[in-house]
């Protein structure tokens, strides 16, 4: 087996996850993620925690959901003790069909996603962690050949995190400290400004000791609580199975009051349909992960690129909100990218320019 699997399955377990002795781990195996699936295992028999490997295929749950009525029961008691008991959750992604749930009714995949809110908290609540092991299909997706994307998710994961946790630290003081983000892009109508005023900002290290969830990881993230404007998502992506591209969303009030799609309309209608919080913006992030430097249509990973700025519609993180504070409430959190290194693209903090053209201030005085 390639070492760069037992090296993803290190960093994973001892820096991402902060595994130690005795610690309860679930660990959800994808259909495609074997290979690593038996890496982590190894490392937690190091680490004397204990283990429970679940299988994650989207065969499966194209399955389930395509041959289910519909009335799904409400957090089934024995899936949600499991994450209650657990005291980390990794997650290993592996697909082989990216497309797998494609033709799963939409309604059926809302109502699975509101019949689960609780389960998902709980998921949330330990100290979980997301990755992705290179296949055959994600290869695909991207256009690129098998030994190619290996190269590309490695370069990514296996990076010297604390040099670049340094780095993002300069972007989160500067959010934390600001009132109103502007992103605007000369090239399409994007000009919106976010609130963020009394939220905190995300350093995300790819560590939970940072409240960071994602290896690779490589944003920084925040909570708007108001948007006014619109803008336009230029990256490719994959959401629920089907091809999205050229989302054009319009806030007034913070709510997304007229949409449109280039591709994948079906997809976004859905998406807002989902619940009143599936309208408004639960985070803005932005990439710094200079090792992603191309959209794969893998989430975990363009949202991370270098260059790109991330909205999420839906759901807020806790991390980011003031003590005691709700932040936007939903089933789902789904995130558009925009990119932003094009000329005449910036992004501004109470009107100073910190970025432009996708190079940030403190880039361009090296």
């Amino acid at each position: 087996m390639d070492q760069r699997v037992f090296d993803h399955a290190e960093t994973l377990v001892d820096w991402s996850a902060r595994i130690e002795s005795g610690d309860d781990v679930v660990v959800r195996v994808g259909e495609g993620a074997h290979d690593l699936g038996v890496a982590v295992a190894e490392k937690l028999g190091e680490c004397g925690a204990n283990l429970l490997a679940c299988y994650d295929s989207d065969e499966l749950t194209r399955a389930y959901l395509r041959a289910h009525g519909g009335n799904f029961e409400s957090d089934p008691a024995y899936e949600l003790e499991m994450y209650e008991r657990a005291d980390s959750v990794l997650s290993l992604r592996g697909t082989r069909n990216t497309s797998a749930t494609a033709d799963v009714p939409d309604e059926n995949q809302q109502a699975y996603a509101k019949a689960r809110e609780e389960i998902r908290e709980a998921r949330l609540d330990t100290d979980w962690v997301s990755t992705v092991h290179p296949t055959r299909a994600m290869a695909q997706q991207a256009g690129m050949s098998v030994e190619a994307y290996r190269e590309f998710v490695y370069d990514a994961i296996l990076r010297d995190w604390e040099s670049l946790a340094d780095e993002m630290a300069q972007l989160k003081t500067i959010l934390d400290a600001g009132s109103e983000v502007r992103i605007r892009k000369e090239n399409d109508v994007t000009d919106l400004t976010l609130f963020i005023d009394g939220r905190t900002a995300v350093n995300s290290t790819a560590s939970v000791a940072d409240d960071s969830h994602n290896l690779p990881s490589g944003e920084v993230f925040t909570a708007p609580y108001d948007t006014a404007g619109q803008v336009v998502f230029d990256v490719p992506m994959t959401i629920q199975g089907q091809r999205v591209k050229d989302v054009r969303l319009v806030f007034k009030d913070g709510v997304v009051v007229d949409w449109e799609a280039g591709t994948g309309g079906d997809v976004i209608e859905s998406i807002l349909e989902t619940d009143g919080g599936a309208k408004l913006l639960g985070e803005l992030g932005v990439g710094m992960n200079r090792g992603i430097d191309r959209p794969t249509g893998q989430i975990l990973f363009d949202e991370k690129m270098a260059g790109t700025v991330h909205l999420a519609l839906g759901r807020a993180y806790d991390a980011c909100l003031p003590e005691g504070e709700s932040g936007n409430d939903s089933a789902v959190h789904v995130d558009l990218i925009t990119e932003m290194r094009t000329e005449g693209t910036t992004i501004e903090v109470d009107g100073e320019v910190i970025q432009r053209d996708g190079v940030f201030r403190w880039e361009s005085e090296r």
